[in-house]
């Protein structure tokens, strides 16, 4: 199951930062228990999108380098 839209609208880059800022906001503390759930299924969500980026970037290399695979 990827929550990953077909075409993100934030860039890696955007999405790591983000989810450095949220990571920050949880390890503060002070927020309300529905906000540090907010805040972590945001936290998720850009995870994912994270994780998508990172998966596109890998089949990019290995289809520039398909002879790299085998080694």
């Amino acid at each position: 199951m990827s929550d990953a839209p077909e075409q993100p609208t934030q860039t890696y880059e955007q999405a790591r930062e983000e989810l450095a800022d949220v990571v920050r906001r949880l390890e503060a503390g002070g927020l309300t228990l529905e906000e540090s759930l907010g805040l972590w299924e945001r936290g998720e969500q850009l995870a994912e999108l994270c994780r998508h980026w990172l998966d596109r970037a890998r089949e990019r290399l290995a289809a520039a380098a398909p002879g790299d695979q085998e080694k």
